[in-house]
């Protein structure tokens, strides 16, 4: 009998395990909370206006493609991907702008508009880039359990070569001058929860990952994807059960052998958890049974910042806004400062803007614009009530997109406006402090520091999504999954 193993949550990261393990041969079960797969990987739909409420984006579809061949599997028989183009628009506050893209001649040619060394310096930095992303991603480093002091020892000296130990500004910093480049190359870490000026340059892998494999969209919205995986994981034998919170993981001789759900005992050989790090362990494993990840150790991890998202459903549409547009304050630093160390709700916001109707009309009635807003906020630990602050934040939010930014008569071409705060992050997400994407990547927190995938406190308990190694992102956390599922093989070989 091939070994049982349970998954807690069906966000991508629990999906690709539980995909990656089956096709192996093991029998696995995904429990979900909610009415559908996806965890954070949400839909919504209201007076025919489609809003994907998680990821919006796909970079290195080479992850995703390698998990649908580790089942016998092709991507293109289950999902239709676009490619985009540009990347994205960056709006800076003095009305310049930039679209980003991988064309390397048309990024030198704006970059010249504003420094002409800096556009000098495209390839230099790309080429550091691409060093790195080789050593996370062709060489699978991004894949390799940091569990043991002797892998973290043998990349160190890599790493410091590679200049990946660095925070991520100061990489960018190194080979750009102009405050527009500067951002330009630097804020990717922003979403994946990080602060830029103390995330470590390991994520300037990420510039030329996006060079190299696009930035893409899925027909029908992101949620496609989730689809994609759920029928996948079926097809090869695999079991879902959606409206399943797991109360418990059940630990007997410091072993996890099942879970709670449902007001019963699943048992198992293996439990692999995609739910919030610090909700699994503080809300579903017994404190008897953590020793390493103790109260006292959880309270001590620093957890990213969080989100004010709005999903707008407007009757015209905005020709200045592409795909994925970021409209950025005249701060960047001390605006980082005020969210991440600070944590307070700042006069001034940079935000980004999805608009997936300029890719798939289907998003939208026709003529009119499906739009997610998403503001960096503090996550909760800043004691901001969000149940007071919504609503002004909303309007001042609108206000400025109308009036100062230029979306004309946004307002009152209005149909849909709904408001999604750090609070429900933590209420219907189990997200702790509110944080949209847990554990703060920084390098105190990455690698060996971070949350292992396999349990320092309970054999066949492991964790895969944004708190565990490498980190947050979609190819992060399907990166997770490759790692959990590579360690749990050894531990428990198929008998």
């Amino acid at each position: 009998m091939s070994n049982r193993v349970i998954v807690i949550g069906s966000g991508f990261g629990g999906m690709t395990a539980a995909i990656r393990l089956q096709a192996a041969g093991y029998e696995v079960t995904v429990f979900e909370k909610n009415a559908q797969v996806g965890g954070h990987a949400y839909p919504f739909e209201k007076e025919g206006y489609k809003f994907d409420m998680g990821p919006s984006l796909i970079t290195a579809p080479s992850i995703i493609e390698d998990v649908f061949q580790s089942a016998q599997k092709k991507l293109a028989d289950y999902l239709e991907l676009i490619p985009l183009n540009p990347f994205y628009r960056i709006y800076y506050h003095d009305k310049t702008f930039i679209d980003y893209t991988a064309d390397a001649a048309v990024m030198k040619k704006q970059m010249a508009l504003f420094n002409e060394r800096d556009a000098d310096n495209y390839d230099r930095f790309m080429l550091a880039s691409k060093r790195i992303y080789e050593a996370v991603i062709v060489e699978k480093l991004g894949a390799t359990p940091f569990d043991q002091w002797i892998t973290m020892l043998s990349f160190a000296p890599r790493a410091l070569s590679l200049g990946a130990l660095r925070s991520s500004y100061r990489f960018a910093a190194k080979h750009f001058k102009d405050f527009r480049h500067r951002f330009m190359f630097s804020f990717h870490p922003l979403f994946i929860g990080g602060n830029p000026f103390r995330s470590p340059a390991v994520y300037q892998m990420i510039p030329y990952l996006e060079k190299e494999g696009g930035v893409w969209f899925t027909k029908g919205g992101m949620y496609s994807l989730v689809t994609a995986f759920e029928q996948l994981f079926r097809d090869i034998g695999g079991r879902v059960f959606t409206q399943s919170p797991v109360s418990g993981i059940v630990v007997e001789n410091s072993r996890a052998v099942g879970v709670r759900v449902n007001g019963r005992i699943e048992t198992a050989d293996a439990v692999i958890s995609n739910a919030d790090f610090l909700h699994t362990c503080k809300d579903l494993i017994p404190s008897q049974a953590r020793r390493k990840w103790s109260d006292r150790r959880l309270n001590r991890l620093s957890y990213g910042m969080s989100a004010f998202l709005l999903y707008l459903g407007v009757s015209k549409q905005f020709p200045q806004l592409k795909h994925h547009t970021l409209i950025l304050s005249h701060r960047y630093k001390p605006l980082i400062k005020d969210i991440f160390d600070r944590k307070i709700l700042p006069d001034d916001f940079s935000m980004y803007l999805h608009v997936p109707t300029r890719t798939d009309a289907s998003m939208a009635p026709r003529g009119c614009e499906s739009m997610y807003v998403l503001v960096p906020v503090a996550n909760l630990q800043s004691g901001i009530n969000w149940s007071i602050q919504a609503e002004p934040f909303k309007d001042r939010i609108l206000n400025f997109l109308e009036t100062e930014f230029g979306l004309e008569n946004l307002r009152e071409n209005l149909q849909v406006c709904e408001i999604f705060t750090p609070d429900d992050f933590l209420k219907k997400n189990n997200n702790y402090y509110g944080s949209a994407w847990g554990v703060e990547p920084k390098l105190t927190q990455t690698a060996i520091f971070r949350p292992h995938n396999r349990s320092q406190d309970i054999k066949n308990m492991y964790f895969v999504g944004a708190s565990t190694h490498p980190g947050a992102g979609l190819p992060g956390v399907m990166l997770t999954a490759e790692t959990t599922v590579n360690v749990l093989k050894k531990d428990l070989p198929l008998q």
